[in-house]
């Protein structure tokens, strides 16, 4: 059996994942490494930049599942991964990676993450952040404006268009595979405590 342990981090886009995340990360430190699904987007490169911007993000086929499976499974075996980054202000993946060398916890973070099963099988935990569409929509409007260069308008489009329908068709129903649903992200302290409660007891279980 593996030693590692994959924890899924999943919910809709501002629902606080990350916040989750980085709790989690800052926690475990060294024994830890974070995946971010984002980083998973097929390479749109042969396409026109006005194609790119077309491209429905929010839709499972726009990632590179088996590139991400093919990740966490060699993660899971003890190899180390080249994980691409993807340029959000190109839609393109960059020209670097970062090399991803096995740690004790794996945590893969992104909307859609639960919608494989293939993907789903590789997790012990799967947690499910789940915040009101309204708070969701300010912190998205926020991160695409201040991190991604996005306008208030193209963002506001995004959401209408894509971002909205694709949560309400796939990113809602997979919800029931979650073990565990944290209302509120990173606000819910007594959810996160228990969580990270529940990571140390796992984790002395497979030392065992």
């Amino acid at each position: 059996m593996s030693k590692n342990l994959i924890i899924g981090i999943a919910g809709g886009t501002g629902s606080g994942k990350t916040t989750i995340t980085n709790v989690i990360e800052d926690t475990f430190q060294k024994k830890i490494n974070i995946i971010p699904q984002d980083n998973y987007y097929k390479d749109f490169k042969d396409m026109s930049f006005e194609e790119r911007k077309n491209i429905n993000f929010d839709h499972p086929n726009a990632f590179d599942f088996d590139l991400l499976i093919e990740h966490i499974y060699n993660l899971k075996n003890g190899l180390p991964i080249e994980m691409p980054i993807y340029d959000f202000t190109t839609h393109s993946r960059s020209e670097n990676i970062n090399l991803i060398k096995p740690t004790d916890i794996i945590v893969i973070e992104g909307i859609l993450i639960f919608e494989n099963q293939r993907l789903r099988d590789l997790m012990d935990i799967k947690i499910f952040v789940d915040t009101d569409a309204d708070l969701r929509l300010l912190r998205r409007i926020r991160r695409d404006i201040n991190e991604r260069g996005r306008s208030l308008d193209s963002v506001i489009e995004q959401y209408t268009s894509t971002v909205r329908p694709m949560h309400i068709e796939f990113v809602e129903p997979s919800k029931k595979f979650a073990d565990v649903i944290i209302p509120e992200g990173g606000f819910n302290k007594i959810g996160i405590n228990m969580i990270i409660s529940q990571i140390k007891q796992i984790q002395q279980n497979k030392e065992l």
